[in-house]
């Protein structure tokens, strides 16, 4: 598992979604090194990583939780955000938790917006191109896919179809809530199926929500995303402290 390690101050541990890896999923957060330490994860099966032919949240979740150290903010991304959820569960020494529109739609089955988004995926396209044009819309991008597609976001579309669904993760509603780091969870006010699922895990995790339009499903991109983080991090103790190493 390839991270990148950029920045000073308390750690971020960012792990990304489907289809883009951390380097362009959190692109627009490289403006926080000046007080931050980053630590951008490629998960596997994803660049620079070599491909896999399996993706499982369970297996990713163990690895993220090995990676966090004491005191560490993570901050996971739609399928990152699953893994993010089960990691964190892991570790009552974290610092805090952000979760961006994890699409954990197992705890918010009988939604209307919900089943509708999950009828769709089993017509889902197998070639890269085929399925990005069937999954961006989907989710609320407008993205123009460029022909040929660039190498790593055709990479990044295989990954994506090799992904265990996230929807069959079992999300630990009662270790997250008795965990005491302060946990934040985000929506983009784009499509309700993601509503409803941040809905369901705020208050069972005992989170602060924020919505921020703008990005679609893309939310470490929409406008404000890193004022409010940093917001949220402040309130938790994650601002620089002379006294902390």
């Amino acid at each position: 598992m390839h991270v990148e390690a950029v920045g000073s101050g308390p750690r971020l541990v960012l792990v990304h979604g489907s289809v883009m890896n951390g380097a362009l999923t959190f692109a627009a957060q490289r403006g926080l090194v000046a007080r931050y330490r980053l630590a951008i994860v490629d998960r596997p099966g994803y660049p620079p990583n070599d491909p896999v032919e399996r993706i499982d949240f369970d297996e990713q979740a163990a690895e993220i939780a090995e990676l966090l150290e004491p005191g560490d903010h993570l901050v996971g991304h739609s399928y990152g955000g699953v893994i993010s959820l089960l990691a964190a569960a892991r570790r009552p020494d974290l610092g805090s938790l952000t979760v961006c529109e994890p699409p954990a739609f197992g705890v918010a089955r009988g939604h209307p917006a919900v089943e509708d988004f999950l009828e769709r995926f089993p017509h889902a396209p197998a070639d890269p191109r085929g399925y990005l044009e069937f999954f961006l819309p989907l989710v609320g991008s407008a993205t123009k896919l460029p022909d040929p597609l660039p190498p790593e976001i055709e990479a990044g579309a295989r990954a994506a179809r090799v992904e265990r669904p996230p929807w069959e993760a079992e999300i630990p509603f009662a270790e997250l809530s008795a965990a005491r780091y302060p946990k934040l969870v985000v929506s983009g006010a784009h499509h309700a199926a993601f509503e409803a699922v941040c809905d369901v895990v705020e208050p069972r995790i005992g989170a602060e929500r924020a919505v921020l339009p703008g990005a679609g499903h893309s939310i470490p991109r929409a406008p404000g995303f890193n004022e409010r983080l940093e917001e949220f991090l402040s309130g938790s103790g994650a601002v620089l402290d002379e006294e902390r190493p």
